[in-house]
């Protein structure tokens, strides 16, 4: 969930300086789409997000909607799996369907002369899944060996019980893979029930970008997403309450290297002091070899390879959290710099950093806005997350607006050391467990 909710952000936030003509348009069927149109190349872009994502699954169901994501490319109306990719590759045409917990993506790629024949065959795949026997149990193996190898994966281990002790009974708690028991127990009526919790038209968002009109991409949207219901058979998620408490959970591993994952309450993007967070988080870990923690403890000490920090925005629940790997004899003292660089931020931060981290932060131009597929996502993203529609005009007068008693006060107001839960995965030294070790670690969820 982490994961996915930084990249999330850190795609709507790579919008250049420079402007770009977003224009709305809605559909004859009523649907809001944003578009850069751009005819230099025969060529469009459109990504559909659906809200709520993997977190939409039934109870005892989890895994349902990720197995399903993943197979709705595998045949469509009278198209087994074979069929439906050849008819894409007669197209021009790419697809793409990928889900996190709070959001389930669906991407189209068409040449200008195909666009149509792409949309109407697009929609198939949303409306008349085939859910064949061979292809799902194909596509389940893929994920039960996922969730084989995540067992013996220090990091996923680490990853899941923070988010066990994060989100509680929250879906955010629990892997959106499943178990390998519930993943097994999924039927094709489970998969079709997955389907109308989360497709509908009254959670979904559209961006466009390319040879196409507002007029055209109206007919479009209609195309793909007229035939799914209005209203989808499962309410939005709940807000999630962050039951982190401070202190340290190991969990024993028989490992030279113990992998490091530390969390503290964060906030949600639409919070006052959210650039302050967005621009103290890059002095603190998030600026690679220009930040506090890689100074102290790699530059140094040369106690890991790499330490960073990131602001997990998700839309239904928040952390800032960090991780590195090092030595099992030297994690006690990496872990005591954390906290240390943690509490100093409160203690403000100087001139040179406060502009470095500004200029770096309004200056790069991110990879990801690269061509219109970067760009559909972009939009889409925006919407998501409520931004403006004119956000990428005014995101970096925001960050320059941040002033040095903004981080600290942000700082101040949220990275308190003692709030901090570390997951050790090793056998770390030179610190304690403040809760039982965990000996036995469990299959991840």
């Amino acid at each position: 969930m982490i994961r996915a909710a930084l990249s999330l952000f850190f795609a709507v936030l790579a919008v250049p300086a420079q402007a770009i003509e977003i224009q709305e348009v809605t559909s004859p069927g009523g649907i809001t789409a944003w578009l850069v149109q751009d005819d230099s190349i025969p060529f469009v872009a459109v990504e559909f997000d659906f809200k709520g994502g993997a977190s939409l699954d039934a109870p005892d169901k989890r895994g349902a909607i990720n197995l399903m994501t993943a197979t709705l490319e595998e045949g469509a109306g009278k198209r087994d799996s074979v069929a439906f990719a050849q008819a894409a590759e007669d197209l021009g045409a790419r697809f793409s369907f990928d889900v996190s917990d709070d959001v389930l993506t669906v991407g189209m790629r068409a040449l200008t002369q195909n666009r149509d024949e792409t949309a109407a065959l697009l929609a198939e795949a949303l409306t008349q899944p085939r859910f064949d026997d061979a292809a799902v149990e194909r596509v389940r193996a893929q994920v039960q060996a996922i969730i084989r190898s995540q067992e013996t994966d220090p990091q996923a281990i680490a990853a899941k019980e923070m988010a066990r002790q994060a989100w509680g009974d929250h879906p955010y708690a629990t892997s959106i893979n499943g178990t390998a028991e519930s993943v097994a127990a999924l039927s094709r009526q489970d998969l079709v029930a997955a389907k109308n919790r989360v497709l509908a038209r009254d959670r979904v968002v559209v961006g466009a970008a390319g040879d196409i009109t507002p007029e055209e991409l109206g007919m479009l949207v209609d195309t793909v997403l007229g035939g799914l219901p209005e209203q989808g058979t499962a309410p939005l998620p709940e807000p999630a309450d962050l039951q982190l408490t401070g202190g340290v959970t190991v969990i024993d591993w028989d490992s030279p290297q113990t992998v490091v994952s530390f969390a503290g309450p964060g906030l949600p993007i639409d919070d006052p002091d959210y650039f302050a967070a967005y621009v103290a988080n890059h002095i603190l870990g998030g600026g690679g070899f220009s930040s506090r923690l890689m100074t102290e403890i790699r530059e140094k000490r040369g106690l890991t390879y790499g330490v960073g920090t990131g602001l997990a925005t998700g839309l239904y629940g928040q952390t800032w959290q960090g991780g590195m790997s090092g030595s099992n004899a030297t994690t006690g003292q990496a872990v005591d710099l954390i906290r240390q660089e943690w509490d100093r931020m409160a203690q403000g931060v100087s001139d040179a950093e406060l502009a470095d981290a500004k200029t770096y932060l309004t200056g790069a131009y991110p990879l990801r806005f690269d061509g219109n597929g970067a760009i559909a996502g972009i939009l889409a993203g925006m919407q998501i997350n409520g931004f403006p529609i004119d956000y990428v005009d005014t995101r970096n007068a925001k960050v320059e607006a941040v002033t040095a008693q903004d981080v600290q006060r942000v700082a101040g107001r949220l990275l308190k050391s003692d709030r901090l839960r570390f997951v050790l995965v090793g056998r770390p030294e030179g610190i304690a467990a403040t809760d039982p070790a965990l000996t036995e670690v469990l299959p991840v969820e």
